[in-house]
Formats: structure tokens, C-alpha cells, sequence
């Protein structure tokens, strides 16, 4: 059942962009479908930051298809663009990949192992089934398609033909030096460089830009690289002369005819804007930069292709707890799969929807992701009391789903951190497991490991993946009898204490109320006293009584919390480790 819209007042960032895309398209395409768009490049790992090239486009295309209105979502894959350079860290790859470079994505070799036919179609894959699980509806446009069968053919050949207009529009942003003051500007990107330096680009005398800029990039027809340089073009005929200087192949065709080349990229890009009628796409801080393909595409797209450039944000870069900028020519950059086999597909879109396009974010692969779902937990229980603000009632509602219906959920969603930590001390033992989390709550047993699923998978996969081995808990097989020994009064009355009350407290809330307890009580205070009730030498008591339990229980200083620890390890073999 589709998911009620969010009220009007709502004033979070994507209510905002949703009334600006529908007003600016009804005023470019009245009556017609909204479009928008996003751009990715199979060209290795597609990672959790270009996944914020689409999840802005999708929240806003979702809030304007809750709202009633016909959206398209376009994701155009960039699988035409040059195979640039071997990524680092692909399995499958070696060093023999780079007799590829320069050829397109769809015509590189998957990895060894894959059992799809080309490089792109192997990385897409992994996206594409991403998309599925996060409930991303969107139409997929393969440029290998477009452009090898001829839908591009017209816009090229306008190209072509205002090859001039475009290289003037260029050579403002192409870097200079000025005789009287230095201007240091970016300089266009290595596609367009190529194309430009590559034909002997020159400014001609009557200002119309040079005569040997050509804005197209034909594949050589003998090894199939786009290491080719035009060498002339005729515009009544179409007919087009290239070289190849990794192979020496030169030929003559009618780019009338001809569908084995591309427009170069600042070029491309505005026409698919034009072509398409695109009215929003958010583009990364280095497209928005002076001299950058956003930027330029922006006065292309009208004075060339008729078209106009869309609207929306700059969208800053997403991290991975702490490590820096990401970039997909590196290798073990983590993916959508990688985030969505430690968390739930809700908690995954939720990030990017709680933050504006411009902020920048983490995304935690390690002990954080306990603390976001406890905060996730909480905004759970505040949106179902009614207490959580408008803008985050609304962010919640983006995350548990779209508006064709709300994603799979936990039925029974317990704590992460309680899910993890009974995953790291079974080992994925299915019996254990039930057994403990049966244990947390005798008023409500669970029944079924269903009940706690995909999050409990979710957390057993954290375990097993991104904590150390030597960070895992190892329950000790036998009680540490010199420590016991070793244990003063104090010491020892503690235990005691703890064990007494294990019948009474076997559960989460108890032993939480126990393990707490057992210090005030040694201090002459009621176990249910609250801090402020308490001096300062409590916490140090209680810490101190922890510190005490950890070794004897797991031979270590810390460790998962004591309450669940005690109900996983089970009450005999508690009283047992406790020398009892």
C-alpha cells in the first residue's frame, strides 16, 4: 500500500528541491512526466559515494511520485567512456588488463570469475541489484547503446557542425597566461585535452574558434581505443578522417553512417541534458568548480543543443568512518552491497536523507554502526510517540520506504549492539542464539530467529567481517582459579552477590539491574539508587567490579555488555567460570 504523503509543512530539504523540480518542469514540459537524472561509470567498484548521485535524485523523484505527479528517474551508465586505468584491489585483475586501456568499458573483459560478458556490465550488475534492495525505482540507459546505434546520430553532427561556437566556449575556461597579470584556472578535462591539443587546436583569426577542434572521439577500427586523432571533417558530406597512434590504422567514414565514437565529455553531457530534458541532477563539488563540466555544460547546453541546464545541488563527499575522500580508482573502497550486508536497506537511505546534498557524512563500517542504530531505535520510538520533529518524522519516512510501499522490515527489531554481541559470542550457532535471545525478555520469549531477521543477519555479518579476530569474544573454558584465589574480601563478596541473585535477574532488564547493583549494595546504598543519590566512587566501583567479570569470563578488560555477555555464556556455565 503506497505510503502517505508527508504534510506540506514538512520542511525538510527534499519537500524543498520537490516543489522547485515540479514548478520548473511544468514551465519547461507542461503536462510531460518530470525528469531527472543521475550519471554513474561502471568503470570499477561503483562506491557509497557516487551512491549519493542517486539517492538525491530518487528522494526527490519519490516525494514528487507521492505527491501524484509522473516521474522519470534516469540513470544513464557511462559504459562507452574509455577503460581509463586497472583499478587497484579487483580481484581477478592483474597487470595484463592494461592492453585495455582506452577501449570502451563494454568491449573489457569482466574479471576473471564473473559471469558477466564485459567490465561494465560486471560492475553495473552490483549496483543495479543495490538499487533493487534500497527500493531505487529508475530507467537505465546503457551509452554503449545510444551511441552504437545511431540515437545520438543528430546531435553529433550539430556538434560537429558548430564545432567553433563550442571550442570558443571552451577556450574561456582553458588555462591561459595572461602577459600583464597569471590567472590560474582549471583546465578542461584529459578527454577534451586529447581532442583539442590532440588535432592541433588553435584559435582562428576571425575568433570562431580553431578549424581543427573537433568535439568527437572516434573508437580506432583496427584495435578499437579511442587514442585517435581527426585529422578532417567535411561537413557537406559528413566525411570524417581519423589516425590511430597506438596502431597506425587510419581510415575515412561518414559519421552520417558511423556509430564507433563519442562526443567528448563537456559536450556529452549537455546534450543528454537537451536530449533528454532533464530538469534536475545534483552534481559532485568537482563539477561545480569554475571551468567544470557542470559550469561549461551550463553554457553549452543552451547556445548549442537548445536545451537548458537542470537544476539542483552540489552534493558533497561521502566517508567511511574516519578514512578520506573517496575515489573509485582505489581499491577497497566499500560499495552499496558492502554497507547493505552490515546494515538494513531503511538505516542505509536514512543517511543519505537526514542530510542535505551539502553536508557531508560517514557512512560506519566499524564500532559506530552499533551507536546509529541505537539511534535509529530512538527515532523509531519518537516518530511512533509523536514526538520527533516534523523534518525528522519526514527523513524516516524516506527511509522505510517509497511511494510504491514501505521496504521488509525486522519484525522484532532488538538492538544491534545486543544482536552482535550474541552473534560474536555463538559464532553463528542458530540453537545458541535463539536460546540467549529467548532469554532477554521471558515476559515476550522469542519463537523464532524470523522474527529478528535480516537485522540479526546483518549484525552476524558486521561480526564476522569488519571486527578483528582479535577483538572477537572467546569465553573461557575453564574458571581462572588464581585470579579467584587471588580475589580480597571485597572481591569475593561481589560474586557472591552476583551469583545469589542470577535466579531472580535472568533476564536483560535484570542482570542490568543486577550487574549495576552488586557495587551500591557493597556500599551500603539500595541497588535501585539513582546516580544522584550516588557518590562519584560508585563509578569507579562499578568499573572496577566489570573489569573483574571480564577476565573471568572472556580473559580481557572489556568486552559485549555484561548483561548479555552473562545470558549468552548461561547460567551454569556462569557459576561455573565464577568459581562457584
Amino acid at each position: 500500500m503506497p505510503i502517505v504523503a508527508q504534510s506540506t509543512e514538512t520542511t525538510d530539504w527534499v519537500s524543498r528541491y520537490a516543489d522547485e523540480v515540479i514548478e520548473e518542469s511544468e514551465r519547461r514540459a507542461p503536462g510531460k512526466p518530470v525528469v531527472v537524472a543521475s550519471g554513474l561509470s561502471p568503470s570499477g567498484p561503483i562506491h557509497l559515494g557516487n551512491l549519493r548521485e542517486v539517492m538525491t535524485p530518487h528522494l526527490v523523484a519519490d516525494e514528487i511520485r507521492r505527491r501524484g505527479h509522473e516521474v522519470r528517474h534516469l540513470i544513464s551508465w557511462d559504459d562507452y567512456d574509455r577503460y581509463r586505468k586497472v583499478p587497484n584491489g579487483v580481484v581477478g585483475v592483474d597487470d595484463s588488463w592494461g592492453e585495455h586501456i582506452g577501449r570502451p568499458l563494454t568491449a573489457v573483459p569482466a574479471p576473471k570469475g564473473s559471469p558477466y560478458a564485459s567490465w561494465a556490465e560486471h560492475f553495473k550488475a552490483a549496483m543495479v541489484e543495490a538499487l533493487g534492495e534500497l527500493g531505487v525505482e529508475f530507467d537505465g540507459i546503457s551509452q554503449t547503446e545510444q551511441y552504437t546505434s545511431g540515437t545520438y546520430r543528430e546531435q553529433i553532427l550539430h556538434a560537429m557542425k558548430h564545432r567553433g561556437d563550442i571550442d570558443a566556449i571552451l577556450d574561456q575556461y582553458r588555462t591561459k597566461k595572461a602577459p600583464a597579470k597569471k590567472q590560474s584556472q582549471k583546465p578542461l578535462d584529459e578527454a577534451e585535452l586529447e581532442a583539442a591539443e590532440g588535432s592541433g587546436a588553435a584559435a582562428d583569426d576571425d575568433g570562431t574558434g580553431s578549424a581543427g577542434y573537433f568535439p568527437y572521439k572516434p573508437y580506432c577500427g583496427e584495435c578499437g581505443k579511442d587514442l585517435t586523432t581527426v585529422t578532417a571533417y567535411d561537413d557537406d558530406t559528413t566525411e570524417l578522417t581519423y589516425t590511430c597512434t597506438a596502431c597506425d590504422f587510419s581510415e575515412t567514414v561518414r559519421l552520417s553512417e558511423f556509430n564507433r565514437g563519442k562526443l567528448v565529455w563537456k559536450v556529452d553531457w549537455p546534450m543528454r541534458w537537451a536530449y533528454e530534458g532533464v530538469v534536475f541532477e545534483p552534481s559532485g563539488v568537482d563539477h561545480s568548480s569554475p571551468g567544470s563540466s557542470f559550469q561549461v555544460g551550463g553554457q553549452i547546453v543552451g547556445s548549442i543543443f537548445g536545451g537548458k541546464q537542470p537544476i539542483g545541488p552540489m552534493y558533497a563527499f561521502v566517508g567511511i568512518s574516519g578514512m578520506a575522500k573517496m575515489s573509485s580508482s582505489k581499491g577497497g573502497v566499500p560499495t552499496p552491497g558492502d554497507a547493505l550486508k552490515i546494515m538494513e536497506p531503511q538505516i542505509l537511505r536514512w543517511l543519505y536523507a537526514r542530510r542535505r546534498p551539502n553536508q557531508s557524512f560517514k557512512i560506519a563500517f566499524d564500532q559506530e554502526i552499533q551507536r546509529l542504530y541505537d539511534e535509529w531505535d530512538k527515532l523509531e520510538g519518537k516518530v511512533a510517540d509523536r514526538s520527533a520533529l516534523p523534518a525528522d518524522v519526514a527523513a524516516h519516512s524516506r527511509a522505510v520506504g517509497t511511494a510504491a510501499g514501505e521496504l521488509p522490515k525486522t519484525p522484532r527489531p532488538m538492538p544491534y549492539r545486543t544482536l552482535a554481541s550474541v552473534a560474536d559470542i555463538t559464532a553463528g550457532a542458530e540453537d545458541q542464539t535463539l536460546r540467549i535471545l529467548s532469554e532477554l525478555d521471558p515476559a515476550d520469549p522469542l519463537s523464532s530467529l524470523d522474527e529478528v531477521r535480516p537485522r540479526l543477519d546483518r549484525a552476524e555479518a558486521w561480526i564476522n567481517t569488519q571486527v578483528p579476530a582479535d577483538q572477537r569474544t572467546v569465553v573461557r573454558k575453564e574458571a581462572d582459579t588464581e585470579l579467584i584465589k587471588s580475589l580480597d574480601d571485597q572481591g569475593r563478596a561481589s560474586l557472591r552477590l552476583l551469583l545469589d541473585g542470577l535466579d531472580s535477574h535472568w533476564s536483560l532488564d535484570g542482570l542490568t539491574h543486577l550487574v549495576y547493583g552488586v557495587p551500591k549494595v557493597q556500599a551500603g546504598f539500595s541497588a535501585d539508587a539513582t546516580p544522584k543519590e550516588l557518590p562519584a566512587e560508585i563509578k569507579v566501583a562499578q568499573r572496577t567490579f566489570f573489569a573483574l567479570l571480564y577476565h573471568l569470563l572472556v580473559g580481557r578488560d572489556t568486552g559485549p555488555r555484561l548483561p548479555t555477555l552473562l545470558l549468552a555464556v548461561g547460567q551454569e556455565r556462569v557459576r561455573k567460570l565464577l568459581g562457584e
